[in-house]
């Protein structure tokens, strides 16, 4: 019977139930679109970001003196100990070896460099030594390819990169332009102070912006025979995907809790993905490029803010839609209250028929507002941030129940002004 009644009543006043409906719809698919987008866009946008380059730097522990100012780090990276270029496949077996996208490690030397066979005197230069395309043997027995070209994506090369294990280079922009050099020729390289000289083939011109436009790029073996230092680097940058840092990352791990820090530990932010490289690699200080860091968790914490004021905007107006079309409803069906309450039903059962009906009507204009929010999820998705996202399950019973949760709580005040009418005064006609 209770079923049967609210039936009935939901396909009374099919106009007024279709503009409630709207109204949850409208605001349950705005909800849909931007929980939709939120769930994949910190991913997706991360992943982006990764095109910003590396921000991680790792330098040796011996020759990293701490100096900070303004939360600016200014430890010189240039002096001092080597690390081995061996140990650098286990950086794909810590806890989040997925999220290193990539890494190259880095050795500067100081040298020399002529034109081949011109007979003019050699400049001095710095030669910059790292991977490209450079298979990495891991641990577990597998192999991971990375290199220069994935960690400083914004170096561009006129030509094409060197070849690993090849006699090849790309020279500097500037350092090309004062030697009239073009991509062919061929560069006599050698260490400052050394007669002994290296032919390097010029495959590229490299523009990166910054000091490596006035030297040259080559493979690391060329960097390291020159060094006089072989199998070992001097800096090394990390490409990392990560969650953006929150009030609860910025903690200092030594004063946590056991729990916190499990937390901590077997979460993505970059500090703790920092804490498990120099556990990895001894010896070692990883630093926080906080630059990049910053900007990417500034970026995805102000999109994620933006899609969630639209939503409670959403539900706002929708709450508000709802609560207007139940006191409407309420004060239309004033005699059928009083006769209900006259014949016996008591204020209870008023407003939980009442209520009833209202949780139908979410239900349903959740529902739609659901598929009207796929659609839109993927629309958005594909047009601004370039990705459709799935529909998932779990989505559709969180808009449900926030649809529930919008009528009743619009509906709460109509409906308790509903169960206290007097019947006596109704059927009067007063």
């Amino acid at each position: 019977m209770f079923l049967r009644l609210v039936a009935d009543s939901f396909t009374r006043r099919p106009r007024r139930k279709i503009i409630s409906m709207a109204a949850l719809a409208m605001g349950m698919g705005v909800a849909t679109a931007a929980l939709s987008v939120s769930l994949d866009v910190g991913d997706r946008l991360a992943k982006e970001f990764r095109s910003l380059g590396a921000n991680l730097l790792v330098t040796p522990q011996a020759d990293s003196l701490p100096l900070e100012i303004g939360g600016v780090d200014y430890r010189p990276a240039n002096a001092g100990a080597y690390l081995p270029e061996a140990d650098l496949g286990k950086l794909k077996t810590i806890f989040w070896r997925f999220n290193i996208m990539a890494f190259s490690p880095i050795l500067e030397v100081p040298a020399q460099a002529a034109k081949d066979a011109s007979g003019s005197s050699p400049e001095k230069i710095t030669l910059v030594g790292t991977w490209n395309h450079h298979s990495v043997p891991i641990p577990d027995g597998t192999s991971y390819v990375t290199g220069i070209d994935q960690t400083n994506p914004w170096w561009t090369v006129e030509g094409k990169w060197f070849t690993e294990g090849a006699d090849e280079c790309v020279a500097g922009v500037a350092f090309a332009r004062r030697l009239g050099l073009k991509i062919g020729d061929t560069l006599a390289v050698s260490a400052q102070g050394s007669s002994d000289a290296h032919p390097l083939k010029i495959v590229g011109l490299l523009s990166t912006g910054g000091p490596e436009d006035n030297g040259v790029v080559s493979s690391l073996p060329v960097a390291q025979q020159l060094a006089g230092q072989p199998g070992m680097y001097r800096r090394l940058y990390v490409s990392a995907l990560t969650k953006p840092e929150d009030s609860f990352a910025r903690k200092d791990p030594k004063s946590m809790t056991p729990a916190e820090f499990d937390t901590w530990y077997c979460t993505p932010y970059i500090s703790s993905i920092a804490l498990q490289i120099s556990e990895e690699l001894k010896g070692t200080d990883v630093r926080v490029i906080r630059r990049v860091a910053e900007g990417e968790g500034n970026v995805l914490s102000r999109v994620r803010l933006l899609l969630w004021l639209v939503t409670g905007a959403a539900l706002l107006a929708a709450a508000l839609a709802v609560g207007a079309s139940a006191a409407a409803s309420v004060i239309e069906r004033r005699t059928e209250i009083g006769l209900m309450k006259a014949l016996g039903a008591n204020s209870g059962l008023v407003g939980v028929l009442l209520a009833a009906e209202q949780l139908l009507l979410a239900i349903v204009g959740g529902s739609i507002g659901f598929g009207v929010g796929i659609l839109l999820a993927r629309v958005l998705g594909q047009r601004i941030f370039g990705f459709a996202p799935e529909p998932r399950f779990f989505v559709l019973l969180i808009v449900l129940a926030l649809a529930a949760l919008i009528t009743l709580l619009g509906s709460a005040y109509p409906l308790r002004q509903a169960s206290r009418y007097d019947p006596a005064p109704i059927l009067r006609g007063e």
